[in-house]
């Protein structure tokens, strides 16, 4: 097995930004001791840090399977699946050490991201109801379950859940923008764009530009013949929107 210091110094290595060393210290733990968990765990947060997930996942799937019942390799796992684009099999992971775990949110969370992600909204909204369950008045929690409402079309529902969001953390960006999506599938598509526009005014860079994508869209799915043209331009859109010429029926 591993000595305490072998894996002291990989994890110093780690911590201080120093993955090449990380990965050099569990590969000699492993030439040493094969077959040990934390020495893979080691190598998978190592590799996961200079961007090689998949190698970082098969660390992770080995880890796991030496000792499966060890938590921190199975959330290692999920965030090594997330990081390599396989939500769902994220999804299934958190989830399932969420259900081992029912009072621990953050996991619940996790799930209803990575389900969000997979295309999965009415699974997000599940998971995200968890979390609301285990604290109403938790605005992350309120606020991926207005998240997963939007996407699954439960208009009432989003509009609910982001106005706690907001309520619970007045100004937030991340609320707002969600709240905006929520109004306008409740048909207040004026006070929609109205706070799509605030925030498109507020951010820059490429932030700024998914905001403004977002109104463009929504606007496009209402607009006439006229504004379905506009919104076909980018440029002609951001002026129309910026400058307040557009509404939406």
């Amino acid at each position: 097995m591993t000595t305490p210091s072998q894996l002291a110094q990989g994890q110093a290595a780690l911590d201080r930004g120093d993955p090449a060393g990380a990965l050099q210290a569990a590969d000699a733990m492993l030439a040493d001791h094969p077959g040990d968990d934390a020495a893979h765990e080691l190598r998978a947060r190592a590799l996961l840090a200079m961007g090689r997930v998949d190698e970082a996942e098969r660390e992770a799937q080995d880890a796991v399977r030496l000792d499966p019942d060890e938590i921190r390799y199975r959330e290692l796992l999920a965030e090594t699946l997330a990081a390599e684009g396989a939500h769902g099999e994220a999804a299934a992971e958190y989830g399932r050490l969420a259900r081992n775990d029912p009072r621990q949110r953050d996991w619940a969370l996790a799930e209803a991201e990575e389900r969000l992600s997979a295309a999965e909204a009415g699974e997000a909204a599940e998971a995200a109801r968890r979390a609301v369950r285990l604290d109403p008045r938790d605005a992350d929690a309120q606020l991926a379950l207005a998240r997963a409402l939007t996407r699954s079309g439960d208009a009432p529902g989003a509009l609910a859940a982001a106005t706690m969001a907001l309520d619970l953390r007045p100004g937030d960006q991340a609320a707002r923008e969600v709240l905006a999506e929520a109004r306008w599938l409740t048909g207040q598509p004026a006070a929609a764009l109205a706070e799509l526009r605030a925030l498109a005014d507020e951010r820059s860079g490429a932030d700024r530009r998914r905001v403004l994508d977002k109104a463009r869209s929504l606007y496009r799915s209402r607009a006439g013949w006229l504004g379905r043209l506009v919104a076909g331009w980018p440029w002609l859109f951001d002026v129309a929107f910026q400058r307040g010429w557009l509404a939406a029926a």
